[in-house]
């Protein structure tokens, strides 16, 4: 068996690293970029200082603002007829996951036009040629969709999130900048906070897990629960921070995958347009009692790295539960729903709810495999 890592050609982290994207576009001899953006990111003027960048140092651009949350296969569609109209030879993804996604389906598309209905991309897709460059600049601090080589897109007429994986969709460069991340209102960050946390959690537990995966989760684990609670209350230090760990996560769960949070999570999205990271925050606790004993002693690693004390000469089973409490505590301290019913679940969903989450890719590498029956139960259990 090997094992294999796929990162970014280059990655640029701290304030003022958005200045970068001139060297970058100027050093590749990029013509002119396709910015893939949203209207709120224009409307609160954080797209419009890459925008204002790229003017004063007279590279061409064109802007796709029309991303949404849980972007679409049509959104993807006209992202692609506008990077052509354009005459664009690079992409520039502004925002959270939702526009990292998008540029990473233009992207692919652009260079694989075969896959143009956008359906076709789910799953490990047989593409033949690297993306379209994309320079990523996130403006949360939970996806780290800048480092992955995955993206998820909703098929509305389905009622359906597919996840894609892709190696050829990495975003050549990836710019973690915090001032771009600054003025996320604390709601925004605790629930990308704690997305991020759920992908060290799973990322750590999936059974792809190995041990330089391994080092990067405990890290990102580490690093989000020390500065998640700073972050979401405005200190400059936990933004900084939380731009970093959410980034480490990422370097390890794009590699080996996730588990059952993300694939209960994705239908929530499809249904009822739940955000990401919220869906995932209210499910991580309840998902990691029902994988506790299939863990070994990885959940006392998890309570060692979340700070809680005594945690190395517990019992394993104290242990486990002092790990699934401290990322309790850690979500209510920062606001996050109680439970599903919340954010909009209907219980007679549930049936459809859960075969989607069966069907989804994430599941597989959960670290207990969870039957139909099993995924209704948590559902009901979590309304």
């Amino acid at each position: 068996m090997t094992n294999r890592i796929i990162l970014n050609q280059t990655a640029y982290f701290g304030r003022g690293a958005i200045s970068h994207i001139i060297d970058e576009a100027k050093s590749h001899g990029y013509k002119k970029a396709l910015i893939v953006t949203d209207k709120e990111l224009i409307r609160v003027n954080i797209a419009t200082r890459v925008l204002e960048l790229l003017k004063s140092s007279g590279l061409d651009f064109a802007v796709f603002d029309e991303v949404m949350p849980n972007p679409t296969v049509d959104v993807v569609k006209r992202g692609v007829s506008a990077f052509k109209q354009a005459g664009a030879d690079y992409l520039i993804a502004i925002g959270g996951g939702s526009p990292q996604d998008t540029s990473k389906a233009i992207g692919i598309i652009i260079n694989n036009p075969d896959f143009a209905d956008v359906l076709s991309l789910e799953g490990v897709a047989p593409t033949t040629s690297p993306s379209v460059p994309i320079i990523a600049i996130p403006t949360t601090a939970g996806t780290a969709a800048e480092v992955t080589i995955n993206y998820v897109i909703t098929d509305e007429q389905r009622r359906r999130k597919f996840v894609c994986v892709d190696p050829h969709d990495i975003p050549l460069v990836a710019i973690i900048d915090p001032d771009m991340m600054a003025s996320m209102p604390a709601s925004l960050k605790a629930a990308t906070g704690v997305d991020a946390l759920t992908h060290a959690i799973e990322g750590y537990t999936t059974q792809a897990a190995w041990e330089l995966t391994d080092m990067f989760h405990l890290k990102a684990i580490e690093i989000i629960a020390r500065s998640l609670r700073a972050s979401v209350q405005g200190d400059p230090k936990g933004v900084d921070d939380m731009a970093l760990g959410q980034y480490i996560a990422g370097m390890g769960f794009s590699n080996v995958g996730l588990g059952l949070v993300h694939g209960m999570a994705h239908p929530l999205g499809a249904f009822y347009n739940t955000p990401h990271g919220v869906a995932n925050a209210i499910l991580l606790p309840h998902i990691m009692e029902y994988n506790a004993a299939r863990t070994g002693e990885k959940f006392r690693a998890i309570a060692v790295a979340m700070g809680v004390e005594l945690a190395k000469s517990m019992t394993i089973e104290q242990a486990r539960t002092a790990a699934v409490n401290a990322v309790k505590e850690l979500c209510r301290a920062v606001g996050i729903p109680a439970n599903l019913r919340e954010v909009g679940l209907r219980q007679e969903d549930i049936p459809a709810l859960a075969q989607a989450a069966l069907d989804d890719v994430c599941t597989g590498g959960n670290p207990r495999q969870a039957s139909l029956d099993d995924i209704k139960a948590l559902y009901q259990a979590i309304y």
